[in-house]
C-alpha cells in the first residue's frame, strides 16, 4: 500500500495566469501545495496558491528560487528561460515537461521542423529569417505567417492573401507555411505519463473569431465522422509519444478539404481547448497534469456530458478594473458553468474568463454557450 506524507507535494508553477490558476484547484483537491512564480503581484494562480514568488520567467535567480523551494516544477506558459530551466534539470531538480522539449516548441520554425523530421503531417514550410516582398512572393500566396519566437493568441501571426497584404507582414524572424483553406479546426488534449501512458480526450471542435485568431467557442466532442475523429486522436497521441514528453499536450490540427489532417502547433502545457473537462470529463485535464508530473497512474477522459465553452473576452476599447454584466442572466441558463480569472485588470480581447455549457444536445449547448456570450459582457472602468 502506498504511504504519503501531507502535503503529497509541493508544486512549483512558472505562470501565474488562468491555467495556473485551475492547475492550482486541482492541486489542492489532491492534497499539494503551491508556489507560483509570476511578475504580477497578486497573480490569479498567486491568489489560490496562496504562495507567490514575485518575479520574471527570465530572471534565472527567481527560476532557482522556485524549484529549490519545491518537489517538482511545471509551468502554464511558454516564454521561459530554458537555458536555466535545462541547467536546473541536469542538477537534479524534477521539471515536467522537460525543458528541452519547452525549448524546441517555443521556437515555431524548431517546432515544424521537428514534426517534419518526424514525419507528422503539417503545412509546408520554409524559413524566413529576413521577410521580404520577393521572398514572400518566391513561396507564394496565400501564406501564414509565423514569428519564431514569442507569439501566442494570435499574436505574433499574419495571414496574408495577396502581395497587397504584405504591409501586415511580422517584421521579425519567422517563418512562413502554406494557408491551409481547412474545413475545421481541431485540437486533442493528449496526457502522457512517466511510465509512457498515453490518454487522450475526445477531439473537439475550435471556432475562432474572424480576424483575430483567439479561440471563439468550441465543441466537445467535435461534430466530425468517427473513423476522422479516431486518426486525429491516433495522430495527436503520436505527437505526443514523438516528443516524449511527460504531462498535458495540447494539438491543434487542420483538418482540409480533402480529409486530410494537418498538425498545425503544439502547446506543452494545459490548453485553452481543454477546459471543458473540468465538468464535462471523468478527469480534468488539470489534475491529468498533476498525476502524469507526479507519477500518480492516469485517470479516465471519458466525457460525460456534451460540452461547448466559450471565452469570455474583455471588452473593445475597454480598460481597467473589470466591470461584468448580464452574469445572472447567464447563469439562470440550465448547464451554465462560470469560471471567472481574478485578473485585476481587464484589456481588449484579454482573456478574463470562459463558460462551459453541459447538454445532452450538443447543437443546443452550442446555442446557450451563444447566448452567454451576447449576455455576459467584461468592461473596464476606463473606457475612453
Amino acid at each position: 500500500m502506498d504511504v504519503f506524507p501531507f502535503p503529497i507535494a509541493r508544486i512549483g508553477i512558472i505562470g501565474g495566469g488562468q491555467l495556473g490558476r485551475m492547475l492550482t484547484k486541482a492541486a489542492k483537491r489532491l492534497g499539494c501545495t503551491c508556489v507560483v512564480l509570476d511578475p504580477t503581484p497578486g497573480s490569479p494562480a498567486g491568489q489560490i496558491a496562496g504562495h507567490q514568488i514575485v518575479g520574471h520567467y527570465h530572471d534565472p535567480a527567481k527560476l532557482r528560487e522556485l524549484a529549490a523551494s519545491c518537489d517538482i516544477v511545471t509551468f502554464d506558459i511558454e516564454d521561459i528561460d530554458t537555458e536555466t530551466l535545462i541547467q536546473l534539470e541536469h542538477e537534479g531538480f524534477r521539471i515536467h515537461p522537460s525543458p528541452r522539449i519547452l525549448a524546441v516548441i517555443q521556437d515555431k520554425l524548431m517546432q515544424k521542423e521537428t514534426l517534419a523530421a518526424a514525419g507528422i503531417p503539417t503545412a509546408p514550410f520554409i524559413p524566413m529569417p529576413e521577410p521580404s516582398p520577393d521572398a514572400f512572393a518566391t513561396f507564394g500566396y496565400p501564406l501564414v505567417q509565423k514569428v519564431r519566437r514569442g507569439g501566442y493568441d494570435g499574436r505574433g501571426v499574419a495571414v496574408l492573401q495577396t502581395p497587397d497584404d504584405y504591409h501586415r507582414h511580422l517584421p521579425a524572424p519567422s517563418l512562413v507555411e502554406r494557408f491551409v483553406p481547412a474545413v475545421k479546426e481541431l485540437a486533442v488534449v493528449v496526457a502522457r505519463g512517466q511510465n509512457g501512458d498515453c490518454r487522450c480526450y475526445p477531439l473537439v471542435e475550435m471556432v475562432f473569431r474572424a480576424g483575430e485568431n483567439v479561440l471563439d467557442h468550441l465543441l466537445a466532442p467535435a461534430r466530425i465522422a468517427p473513423q476522422t475523429a479516431q486518426a486525429a486522436m491516433d495522430l495527436a497521441v503520436r505527437t505526443v509519444e514523438m516528443l516524449g514528453g511527460v504531462g498535458i499536450f495540447g494539438i491543434e490540427l487542420f483538418l482540409t478539404e480533402t480529409g486530410e489532417l494537418l498538425v498545425n502547433e503544439i502547446a506543452p502545457r494545459t490548453h485553452n481547448s481543454g477546459h471543458h473537462t473540468i465538468e464535462a470529463n471523468v478527469t480534468d485535464q488539470f489534475e491529468q497534469h498533476l498525476r502524469a508530473i507526479l507519477g500518480f497512474p492516469l485517470g479516465s477522459t471519458d466525457q460525460l456530458s456534451p460540452a461547448a465553452m466559450i471565452n469570455l473576452l474583455g471588452a473593445p476599447d475597454h480598460r481597467g478594473r473589470p466591470v461584468i454584466r448580464g452574469l445572472k442572466e447567464a447563469l439562470a441558463i440550465p448547464g451554465v458553468c462560470v469560471h471567472l480569472y481574478g485578473k485585476a485588470v481587464t484589456a481588449p480581447h484579454r482573456k478574463m474568463g470562459h463558460v462551459t455549457v453541459l447538454d445532452p444536445d450538443i447543437a443546443t449547448a452550442e446555442r446557450k454557450a451563444l447566448r452567454v456570450r451576447e449576455l455576459i459582457e467584461i468592461s473596464g472602468e476606463d473606457h475612453p
